[in-house]
């Protein structure tokens, strides 16, 4: 991997870490602090985690230019395309053997879901990075 591509794929990262804060955020203020229900908080948490996610990976990751209408709207296929295909991950992992195996660590203990979660997640990181780049974002010469 070229050392401008791992530096794209470190802010794509980057990009994730933050939208996981703010997802989160918003779902503790809709939910704690407004009092709205569970569903609609993390639905609410989820769009804002999108908008962002999308906006600084069109700006600071892909620097991308063209129609955004059209790559919000990829991106937001991407996104569904790569959360299903990570939630089949974690449920095919979870009807294996894994399902029955802990993994002991210092101070935490990860049962087969928990690495199921996390293959899944990382999954999902992979497929998704590559979608944004080769179909979301792709330059417009390309299209």
């Amino acid at each position: 991997m070229k050392a401008t591509e791992l530096l794209r794929f470190l802010r794509y990262c980057i990009v994730g870490a933050i939208n996981t804060a703010i997802t989160l955020g918003v779902i503790y203020l809709c939910h704690s602090i407004l009092g709205w229900g569970e569903y609609l908080s993390n639905v609410i948490g989820y769009i804002a985690g999108l908008i962002n996610s999308f906006l600084w990976n069109r700006a600071w990751v892909f620097r991308a230019q063209g129609s955004r209408l059209r790559q919000a709207l990829r991106f937001a296929l991407g996104f569904a395309l790569c959360y299903g295909l990570q939630l089949a991950v974690v449920f095919a992992l979870c009807h294996t053997s894994l399902s029955a195996t802990e993994l002991h660590l210092p101070y935490i203990t990860l049962t087969g879901y928990a690495i199921a979660t996390l293959i899944g997640n990382i999954t999902y990181t992979l497929l998704n990075y590559l979608y944004n780049k080769h179909i979301t974002f792709r330059p417009t010469t390309q299209i």
